[in-house]
């Protein structure tokens, strides 16, 4: 099968019910091409990577590591099936929706060509958020999401372009680790003890590095795992 995408979402700002923030987790299908480049420092900068997608916490979303997030549609069918409810393209806050792509096996530091121009670079996957779990609704989402491992992953843009419904999806450069999104994802969550592991995958933002060598040195100095 080949590998596409099946939808590009952008957000739709709301509130969630009880709560007094604006957020865009809420992610709906376009029609037509989307512009995607690199939005910068997430402090300073355009937030999302897909021009007119929003993002209101840029303490914790958006900027160049995590520019662009992706959602496999299988994996979507997956939870729908366990939930009992329909998910539609989006509904998890990703800007795209993929099928024919092993979005937890993609490696990290992975290079993906969308369409003629646009490249993006696997970067880090989600964690998920008390936003994403009031969105969901369902009591324990973060805990569930988190024991599942299927988390997304978020992408760096390497160059810039448009993306649309329906465009392929080929991996140009995969690394010579063996770092998936489903690891590095394991190692920042419930796993700590993975994270030395997390070394040999530069592509990851600098903060979770820097954690994995604080972990690293910590182990190396008692001579075993830490608590």
């Amino acid at each position: 099968m080949v590998a596409h995408v099946l939808s590009v979402n952008l957000a739709v700002p709301g509130r969630i019910p009880g709560t007094v923030r604006k957020t865009g987790i809420d992610k709906r299908p376009v029609d037509g091409p989307v512009l995607v480049r690199a939005p910068g420092d997430r402090a300073t900068g355009l937030g999302s990577g897909l021009v007119q997608d929003q993002i209101f916490d840029n303490r914790h979303h958006g900027g160049d590591d995590q520019a662009v997030y992706v959602y496999a549609r299988e994996d979507l069918d997956a939870w729908a099936a366990e939930l009992g409810r329909d998910l539609p393209g989006g509904v998890f806050g990703e800007n795209l929706t993929t099928s024919g792509v092993d979005v937890t096996g993609a490696l990290i530091g992975e290079r993906w060509r969308i369409g003629a121009d646009l490249v993006l670079e696997v970067s880090v996957p989600r964690e998920p958020c008390n936003t994403f779990a009031r969105w969901m609704d369902l009591p324990g989402w973060v805990k569930t999401f988190a024991k599942r491992a299927v988390p997304g992953t978020y992408l760096r843009v390497i160059s810039p372009g448009e993306v649309r419904a329906g465009d392929t999806i080929t991996v140009e450069h995969r690394p010579g680790h063996e770092v998936t999104v489903g690891l590095a994802f394991r190692a920042m969550t419930l796993e700590r003890e993975l994270l030395p592991r997390l070394l040999d995958a530069p592509a990851l933002p600098a903060k979770i590095l820097a954690k994995a060598r604080k972990y690293a040195d910590r182990l190396s100095a008692t001579g075993g795992p830490t608590p």
